[in-house]
């Protein structure tokens, strides 16, 4: 079977169409999101492929692990984004056959937006990814600079800001817009109609910020949030070193987390006695927070008195949540062997990659998921869909 030959998805989306015409994180997340789920995905591309197909991390062919990843299961176009006739080709492409969804995050091209394609088919899904809402320009790591998060990222004392090395923004935007796609695919399914959806950046990230209470903290106390290192803020929270030079971290969140702790490491009687002779109610998740470098001073002395497998075994009897700091080089090593103990991953053959462990969706219909297939290549199925062959029978727009 030819890679242009795919057999059909099966999934909770299989039959959905998307054509996806973006670049980088967040509308590349979208589309995958759907994939995964059984949606046919048809990324648009220039010639050459997209900006973002070059970007790191690399392979040592220098193909992209970053876009392999980010676009698997997809079908992909190529067409002379400059050319008035190849764009009519992708406009074609959407309103012809089937009800078809629109994911982009550009209105460089009038005839690709909603107006001009819901004018040709009513039913019509756009869904389109803003930098600010106010129509500049915006990125995940400017939006982090004018949302405020930076500031309070980073070691206690240190000055400067330090966005997180997570584009988290990027990530909510493409899990919204994707939210957003199945609601108004919902509505079409029972109306027939389409419509026009916009997901702002900025407006991500200031709509997080609202929602975990950091803004109304600004607007209706006097206390400005400082850095706090890996101190989880509001509870108790942690990391610690022991004695074979391992680090963990620990959160303690209910007094039965507390509890447990104390009785795990047999410190009980230590924050008994402290908590009578100081006034402290340690049961208490504020108290634990304000007095954190009391009780981490005692806890550091247990860990840094303990084996890591001696630790592990003790917490996890006592159900304490935890876990031990791994790096990326760790999970991958020996061809993913740590991987391979989640149903999570399954190994595919990418080309210019190889084999490797790639992830299925996270999201489990009825205890199965669908399994991940390799990217596209540039412009893999443009003969297929932009000339008809991919749609037997399907009607043409005439353009």
């Amino acid at each position: 079977m030819s890679p242009q030959e795919l057999p059909p998805r099966e999934g909770l989306l299989s039959g959905l169409r998307i054509v996806e015409i973006s670049s980088y994180v967040a509308t590349p997340l979208c589309g995958l999101t759907l994939a995964q789920l059984g949606a046919d995905v048809i990324r648009v591309e220039p010639l050459g492929g997209a900006a973002d197909r070059t970007r790191w991390p690399l392979a040592d062919s220098g193909t992209s692990l970053y876009w392999s990843g980010l676009n698997k299961g997809k079908r992909a176009v190529a067409v002379d984004m400059e050319s008035e006739a190849d764009r009519r080709r992708v406009v074609d492409l959407i309103v012809r056959g089937d009800p078809c969804v629109v994911v982009s995050n550009s209105d460089r091209y009038p005839e690709l937006g909603y107006k001009a394609l819901s004018a040709l088919r009513p039913d019509v899904i756009h869904v389109a990814l803003r930098g600010r809402a106010d129509g500049g320009a915006g990125v995940d790591y400017t939006v982090q600079a004018a949302t405020g998060f930076p500031l309070i990222t980073g070691a206690p004392g240190l000055a400067a800001p330090v966005n997180h090395v997570l584009p988290a923004w990027d990530i909510a935007a493409g899990l919204y817009l994707a939210v957003g796609l199945l609601a108004a695919e919902r509505e079409r399914l029972i109306s027939g109609r389409g419509r026009e959806i916009e997901v702002a950046l900025d407006e991500v990230a200031l709509a997080t910020a609202g929602n975990l209470g950091y803004l109304a903290e600004a607007q209706v106390t006097d206390r400005a949030r400082a850095k706090s290192g890996n101190d989880v803020f509001g509870t108790y929270g942690r990391d610690f070193v022991t004695a074979d030079g391992e680090r963990l971290m620990i959160v303690i969140l209910t007094k039965r987390h507390w509890t447990k702790l104390l009785t795990a490491t047999g410190l009980t009687a230590a924050f008994e006695g402290l908590a009578d002779a100081l006034g402290i109610d340690f049961s208490s998740e504020s108290q634990r927070y304000e007095h954190r470098d009391l009780i981490s001073t005692l806890l550091a002395r247990w860990f840094g008195g303990t084996q890591l497998a001696e630790a592990a075994e003790i917490l996890d009897g006592h159900r304490i949540l935890w876990e031990r700091y791994r790096s990326f080089e760790e999970l991958g090593r020996d061809g993913g062997a740590a991987l391979r103990e989640s149903d999570l991953f399954d190994e595919i053959d990418q080309p210019g990659v190889g084999p490797h462990l790639a992830p299925k969706s996270p999201v489990i219909v009825d205890g199965e998921r669908l399994g991940p297939r390799p990217a596209p290549a540039v412009g893999e199925h443009t003969t297929q869909l932009l000339l008809g062959a991919g749609e037997p029978g399907a009607p043409r727009s005439g353009l």
